[in-house]
């Protein structure tokens, strides 16, 4: 089965709450298996398919310019670096993503975002280094309550930048404009995010790491599908609740 549900969805009309940038994001995926991924998913999410397979990244960036609306950056926030773990998924006919974990270099963004967004946050030590169009990334996590997990990668393009095109797996993978997490209670809401169509280029990716990938998927295979982008501006919206 083909998903049909990821597409460019207008604007919200409701008034945007944060506004960040994102800059140096690898997309690594791994085709995993459908049945091994859905008991990692919490119960209301639907596993998002492609063909019949699913799909977990690990997706390490640099994110800067974060700042609520009305207001400008917040220095003692920014920059920071932040690695997420995700997987695709539906709700009430919406395509999505589902965050395992998201490692981030900036205790306030970190409790910020747990409170916020109900978003599982850790806290994380690491540093990022850009030579040209390459990029050395390390990051470690430095949360006790949430045990080890650390990354190493080291990425470049090897091609132009495009737009992915429309049913191609590169857009099911890339163009997501919302993500759902579940709260304390049990319900599930959804975060709205806006920004221009991705502009990715193949690359060329080398990942080391541990603690990341859920346990029930066991190990993955050893190359990603791997894309790079330089940047991304994002409007975000305050989490509504998620209708099945």
């Amino acid at each position: 089965m083909r998903s049909t549900s990821v597409t460019h969805p207008e604007r919200p009309r409701r008034p945007w709450v944060g506004r960040q940038v994102w800059e140096h994001l690898l997309f690594a995926h791994w085709s995993v298996d459908p049945s091994a991924l859905a008991r990692a998913v919490p119960a209301g999410l639907e596993l998002d398919l492609f063909d019949g397979r699913a799909w977990l990244a690990i997706t390490p960036f640099l994110l800067r310019g974060l700042r609520p609306r009305f207001l400008p950056p917040i220095p003692v926030v920014n920059p920071f670096l932040e690695t997420n773990v995700r997987t695709y998924v539906r709700r009430g006919g919406r395509g999505g993503i589902y965050f395992f974990s998201l490692d981030a270099t900036s205790r306030a963004a970190v409790r910020g975002a747990r409170i916020l967004n109900d978003l599982p946050y850790r806290h994380a030590r690491g540093r990022i280094t850009v030579r040209g169009q390459s990029i050395g990334y390390r990051l470690r996590r430095n949360d006790p309550c949430h045990g080890e997990a650390w990354l190493e990668a080291d990425y470049a393009p090897r091609g132009p930048a495009t737009e992915a095109t429309p049913g191609s797996l590169e857009h099911f993978l890339v163009e997501r404009y919302c993500l759902f997490a579940v709260r304390g209670s049990g319900a599930i809401v959804r975060t709205d995010i806006h920004h221009r169509p991705w502009r990715i280029h193949p690359a060329q990716a080398e990942l080391r790491h541990s603690g990341l990938v859920p346990p029930a998927l066991g190990p993955l295979p050893e190359a990603p599908l791997a894309h790079v982008a330089r940047r991304q501006d994002v409007a975000v919206w305050r989490p509504v609740p998620a209708s099945a």
